[in-house]
């Protein structure tokens, strides 16, 4: 059974970054909700507080830095539409240039989602949990 079973209306390369972005943020969500809750400690609080130290735009514009050398050109296309894409809101606890990164890496999570490459996805999302304060 596939729980997600609403493709989208278009083919993803043809979807507006910020759509892709979207997606890929909830995808991210989930994929860190998961990480977080396999870890030893479940108190609600200590989950929030650890998820947040990877879902935020800080987090996600230095994990885009780490996977800028390994991105094949269509991937770099795709980081480059999100990172220039035009969304009228500003991160609240982010500068300009991180809150687009963060847009850029939620883009590219999307795409991929959408386009079901889920290993290459899930290789990028590994490398997202390598913290740079641990």
């Amino acid at each position: 059974m596939n729980l997600f079973a609403f493709p989208p209306s278009r083919a993803p390369r043809l979807l507006n970054p910020l759509v892709l972005a979207y997606v890929g943020d909830a995808v991210y969500e989930v994929f860190i909700r998961q990480y977080v809750v396999s870890l030893t400690n479940h108190k609600p609080d200590h989950l929030h507080r650890l998820s947040t130290k990877y879902v935020s735009a800080k987090a996600q514009a230095r994990a885009l830095t780490r996977w800028l050398p390994l991105l094949t050109e269509e991937e770099s296309d795709i980081v480059k539409r999100g990172r220039n894409a035009k969304s009228g809101t500003t991160a609240k606890n982010a500068d300009v240039l991180e809150y687009r990164h963060s847009t850029a890496f939620e883009c590219l999570i999307g795409y991929l989602y959408y386009c079901q490459r889920w290993e290459r996805l899930r290789f990028l999302l590994d490398l997202a949990l390598e913290r740079d304060d641990v």
